[in-house]
């Protein structure tokens, strides 16, 4: 590999040959947290007022709170140590999902056995770029946790024989604040996405129950069994279909509260023995296997021939009786839900069946107030839609950032 000038390999990649590159030891000090004696609860936890962070409170940026506290007697009592405001944390076990996971401390705390505390020394390293860094080259913990260990962790001397890149800290610190940028924009965007979200929730409770009435409409609702409003497993594969018939097979794991993940391409002869329910288009897949997960599926249609598991009830609406999004859009309300769980209780296996859900009930105004508030939550979909998909190409941004900042292929100074 042909190196440009200016530049130079070390054993992290390219970097510009006027960066350095170190272990983590030699650039902060590193030490390791504690979890005092749980049975010494009301002395050591109850009332307390000292931030205790936990893996669980780490999300890879700026640590504000945390979801448990210790007291001052358990500073004192036990080999907790109170950490600064800009220690950087890096989670060492507790799941292979929580290895590497990171925090940046924004108030004092102390931090459990699971974490491991590093305190950049100022004139080397600036913790914001060092968090960055970290977050950046998160495959490495990983890969660390993932070789011939008995436990997927990672240990203190890995955190400390972590090979870092970097420039000098005037430049970290320009680094760090062109990726706190997007970090902000990103943040904004979570807040906004949130506020949309509960917003479509309220809107749901009110139009879906009536309580809001949209304009032009005021006829009676009635509160009908989906049995006399809808039609139920309406086709099925049986015993006499070809076994070279091939379809697309859609499993109830495929399903993820309305998204369709995935499914699979089937012919019969070698299909599990639960593909059996044929769709069309506008069908609504109510999961009557764990329906409190609501694995529900309103199927917009696809190419070739769909099938899906008896795991299912399909419901195919009445054309101008009952419209496919208002049915599947009450499977998520608090009205339809109390319905299933009063099905559920006492049950050893969460399940339904296709006569349960033919006489689960719900509000039903006429066809046109349905076809209304649907196109309202729909436009309020396609918002969010437009939302996520737009802190999807910033979070895109900010991996090319790093990539490009965090090596030196780019300079800001």
């Amino acid at each position: 590999m042909e190196v440009k000038p200016g530049y130079k390999k070390t054993e992290v990649g390219v970097v510009p040959e006027d960066w350095s590159v170190s272990p983590l030891g030699a650039l902060a000090e590193i030490s390791s947290g504690t979890t005092p004696a749980r049975a010494l609860f009301d002395r050591y936890y109850k009332n307390g007022s000292i931030a205790w962070v936990k893996t669980m409170d780490l999300t890879n940026s700026n640590i504000l709170h945390t979801s448990e506290c210790v007291t001052d007697i358990a500073l004192k009592e036990t080999s907790l140590r109170l950490y600064p405001i800009g220690t950087v944390l890096v989670a060492m076990y507790g799941g292979f999902q929580q290895i590497g996971r990171t925090g940046l401390l924004r108030l004092p705390a102390a931090v459990n056995q699971a974490i491991t505390a590093i305190r950049p020394r100022p004139r080397q390293l600036v913790s914001e770029y060092l968090l960055a860094t970290l977050n950046h080259r998160v495959a490495h913990w990983r890969t660390i946790a993932s070789s011939s260990r008995k436990d997927p962790n990672i240990t203190g001397q890995d955190v400390r024989s972590f090979p870092i890149a970097y420039p000098q800290s005037p430049e970290q610190r320009v680094i760090a604040e062109a990726l706190s940028d997007v970090d902000g924009l990103l943040a904004t965007l979570d807040r906004l996405i949130r506020k949309k979200r509960d917003l479509r929730q309220a809107a749901m409770q009110q139009l879906l129950t009536g309580r809001t009435r949209l304009p032009n409409f005021d006829g009676q609702w009635q509160v009908k069994r989906l049995a006399d409003i809808v039609d139920t497993d309406p086709e099925n594969l049986g015993s006499d279909t070809r076994p070279d018939f091939a379809f697309k097979y859609i499993a109830v794991e495929d399903v993820d509260r309305g998204t369709l993940r995935s499914y699979t391409e089937q012919v019969f002869a070698a299909a599990p023995s639960r593909a059996r329910r044929k769709l069309r288009p506008g069908d609504v897949l109510v999961s009557t296997v764990r329906p409190n997960l609501q694995s529900h599926l309103l199927f917009g249609g696809g190419t070739g021939n769909w099938v899906c598991s008896t795991g299912f009830c399909v419901v195919r609406c009445r054309r101008g009786v009952t419209n496919p999004a208002y049915i599947f859009a009450h499977l998520f309300t608090a009205f339809l839900n109390q319905q299933i769980e009063a099905l559920l209780a006492g049950s050893n296996y969460p399940a339904i069946n296709s006569g349960d859900v033919r006489a689960l009930q719900m509000p039903i105004p006429d066809y046109p107030e349905q076809t209304a508030i649907v196109e309202v939550l729909s436009d309020m979909d396609a918002e969010l839609a437009t939302l996520e998909q737009r802190r999807e190409k910033t979070h895109g941004l900010k991996q090319a950032m790093m990539q490009e900042l965090l090596t030196g292929k780019t300079r800001l100074v």
